[in-house]
């Protein structure tokens, strides 16, 4: 009878851990149900107000849509209006035939010379695959003889025509469509003569992409930028250098002598600061701004002029052998290129002396002015690191 009764005293106990154990199973349970809802509502509620915050975003946009078309459309009109007073003003300035100036400030002008001055110093940082240098001149080629004994006619690469600045004083430009068409004038009777705003000074102008760049000297040194397609000057620069020199001691004529190459448009000039020498800057073509300038070690004595072939600036010099001119010291704003390497270059007999040389990227030819003779050169290049 005791067995029995532990018996069920047994399993009464073990019923009722049972119970207690499904008891907190269900509780449990219970508790993760109702989280999982709280997930389910929570997930509801991001979800509806991404929805809502797409609707506005989308809302916005539409709007800014038409807010942006509108701007265009005004932007439109406001530089159609612009360009219809740029020609007005053009039209005004050939008519009047006024000279193109600027006002400066001559504390301004201080500042942007000791701007250059301390980046003279400063490695030419804009370099470039660019790395021809003349090795010898292989030719020459007489064209024909028209204007006076100093001048310069250049090819522009961009459109391939023929200009031709007579003299160093003077205000019209003669265009011929090509070399032939030049070659096969008599004189002048087949170019098309454009008239400029004011006159130019020297022989150190060039044609560079439509534009003709040239140097006016009033009271500044100006360098201006003419449109040869609208016949209009565009821009105009004071050069940011005071006391200037001629650049070349045989052609005095020539107060700053531009160039272009494949990097683009260079100055070469000098100053009374280092008057025994020549200086070189680059150019932005786009805006006339000083990208940066450099102090050659070529000297002004001697020199009748200059060109610039991937950055490496070659002076040409009045031999003691008649007719002869030779490329005597050069200048590499890189240093890559050294007098030994690139001087000792004789040009072929010529006439006098030139007055202007200008260098054609692509056809790596010279248009020589040489006393009344437009003369073109036919350069052997090589490789800078050749040596």
């Amino acid at each position: 009878m005791r067995v029995l009764v532990v018996f069920v005293t047994l399993a009464c106990f073990a019923s009722a851990q049972h119970q207690a154990l499904i008891d907190y199973l269900e509780r449990r349970l219970q508790t993760i149900e109702d989280r999982i809802s709280l997930w389910h509502e929570q997930t509801a509620r991001y979800a509806s107000e991404l929805r809502e915050l797409k609707q506005q975003m989308v809302s916005q946009l539409e709007s800014l849509d038409k807010e942006k078309e509108f701007l265009r459309v005004t932007l439109d009109g406001v530089g159609t209006r612009v360009d219809r007073v740029e020609r007005e003003l053009d039209y005004l300035e050939t008519q009047n035939g006024a000279q193109p100036c600027v006002d400066i400030d001559d504390k301004l002008i201080e500042q942007q010379v000791m701007l250059v001055k301390e980046k003279q110093k400063a490695k030419y940082s804009k370099l470039s695959d660019c790395s021809d240098m003349i090795s010898s001149i292989k030719a020459m080629k007489i064209l024909k003889r028209v204007g006076g004994p100093k001048g310069m006619w250049t090819k522009d690469r961009g459109s391939g025509k023929v200009y031709i600045f007579n003299g160093t004083d003077e205000d019209t430009i003669h265009e011929f469509a090509s070399v032939q068409d030049f070659a096969r004038s008599q004189g002048m009777s087949l170019a098309k003569n454009l008239k400029l705003p004011s006159t130019w000074k020297g022989t150190g102008h060039v044609v560079f992409n439509n534009y003709a760049y040239y140097i006016n000297q009033a009271e500044e040194m100006m360098v201006v930028k003419y449109d040869m397609k609208n016949s209009s000057v565009t821009d105009s620069s004071v050069f940011p250098v005071q006391d200037h020199l001629p650049v070349y001691g045989l052609t005095p004529e020539t107060v700053m002598d531009l160039a272009v190459d494949e990097e683009g448009l260079w100055a070469i000039y000098a100053t009374r600061q280092n008057e025994r020498y020549i200086s070189m800057a680059k150019v932005d073509a786009n805006t006339l701004d000083i990208e940066q300038m450099w102090d050659s070690n070529c000297p002004r004595e001697n020199a009748e002029a200059a060109f610039i072939i991937c950055g490496t600036l070659y002076v040409v010099y009045n031999t003691k052998q008649p007719g002869r001119s030779q490329i005597q010291c050069v200048f590499d704003v890189n240093d890559m290129v050294t007098n030994e390497e690139a001087s000792l270059v004789y040009f072929p007999k010529r006439y006098g002396a030139h007055s202007s040389l200008k260098y054609n990227p692509q056809e790596q030819l010279l248009y020589a002015w040489d006393d009344g003779y437009q003369i073109l050169y036919k350069l052997v290049m090589k490789k800078k690191l050749e040596i």
